[in-house]
């Protein structure tokens, strides 16, 4: 098959590459380019940070500053709200400038290199308490929980970058 004709068969498969791709074809691109995604850090008035708990193929379980991957021709704004929504759900209000921002070369093939954007926000609206990790000791996928310091069983590459804001 020539490249034009494998070309053309990827994109019968992506219906609106602005609302994400197929998973199969988003580890495709994730192999061959950078990522560019938003996280999301979260501070209440006692000064604790926002954090979910993460478990997936792509490294250890542990907490992680919510964020997400930003699609095609989505802008920043609309990704920092959807993951406030989808992880969180809440709405927040954010700082313009990035606080941080850091580039990520993984050792693994897929999901490999990341451009990775660090926003300030505040809560507008209240978290949803129904995702709230009620069990510190052994929380479940996509909980959210405050904390006080850096957790130890922070993901490591948050605990790399992210350490200093937490």
């Amino acid at each position: 098959m020539k490249i034009d004709e494998a070309i053309e068969c990827l994109e019968k498969k992506i219906l609106d590459p602005s609302q994400g791709l197929p998973e199969d074809v988003f580890y495709f691109a994730s192999r061959i380019t950078p990522l560019v995604n938003v996280d999301l850090l979260i501070k209440d008035k006692q000064n604790r940070t926002l954090l979910t708990w993460r478990e997936d193929s792509f490294g250890p379980p542990g907490w992680h500053v919510p964020g997400g991957i930003i699609r095609y021709k989505e802008r920043l704004e609309d990704r920092i709200k959807a993951v406030a929504n989808s992880e969180l759900g809440c709405e927040v209000e954010f700082d313009s400038a990035p606080l941080a921002i850091n580039e990520l070369i993984l050792d693994r093939k897929t999901r490999g290199h990341f451009i990775s954007l660090l926003y300030n926000c505040r809560l507008l609206t209240p978290l949803d308490e129904k995702i709230k990790c009620c069990n510190p000791e052994s929380p479940g996928s996509n909980e959210w929980q405050w904390h006080d310091f850096c957790p130890a069983n922070l993901i490591p590459v948050h605990d790399d970058i992210y350490r200093e804001f937490i």
